[in-house]
């Protein structure tokens, strides 16, 4: 089961902490904030969907620090820079690497948590990719190497009889082969597994 969402607060101001706090409980989403970026690199990554509430100038490493480093480790985490010294140049960098948005102080309520619900939105969408692309490359692990080419073959369009000859083999045996994989990869048709492999980024062309 998928954690709740939850929103991370990363500024060294305690009451800037509180009042984002405050903000983002009244509408029913958890909050946990950190004094710095340093403290929030020691949480263990979060399975649910989350955002990212981001300063940009803190003590130790920055916000940009703390954008760098997550995107070297892999951790991919809708990321809201709010600041209240702002340029154009800084919010090109901050963008440019991934950032959601840039938000100066003073800013709206409503349009700070329209802007956390977007960004909790397209990250559940995108766990839930991560989720079926790993259970998918799952169930291709299973196959046997011939299977696997027989699979290949069999979403590129190739006819049974065409793949016998390709592999050296009887038709008998390539639909036994294809049987397997269609149990194996849990499809029911020929079309539920050309849409597996094109999910799984395996070409079509012959």
């Amino acid at each position: 089961m998928q954690e709740d969402p939850v929103i991370f607060v990363v500024d060294d101001d305690p009451s800037i902490c509180q009042s984002l706090t405050w903000l983002i409980e009244s509408v029913g989403i958890k909050v946990e904030t950190f004094p710095s970026a340093a403290a929030f690199l020691k949480r263990h990554p979060h399975d649910g969907p989350a955002c990212l509430l981001l300063d940009v100038r803190m003590p130790g490493l920055s916000g940009f620090d703390l954008q760098n480093q997550l995107a070297a480790a892999g951790r991919i985490i809708p990321i809201i820079f709010i600041t209240g010294h702002a340029n154009v140049s800084m919010s090109v960098r901050a963008m440019k690497a991934g950032a959601v948005d840039f938000i100066e102080k003073p800013f709206e309520d409503q349009t700070l948590l329209d802007t956390l619900n977007q960004s909790l939105e397209k990250d559940r969408q995108a766990k839930r990719e991560q989720a079926e692309k790993r259970e998918i490359k799952q169930r291709l692990g299973s196959l046997t190497a011939r299977e696997r080419e027989v699979f290949k073959r069999v979403v590129a369009g190739s006819l049974n009889k065409q793949i016998a000859f390709e592999l050296g083999t009887t038709e008998r045996t390539i639909k036994a082969h294809r049987a397997r994989v269609m149990q194996k990869l849990q499809m029911r048709s020929l079309a539920d597994l050309v849409r597996l492999a094109v999910k799984a980024g395996i070409g079509l062309k012959k």
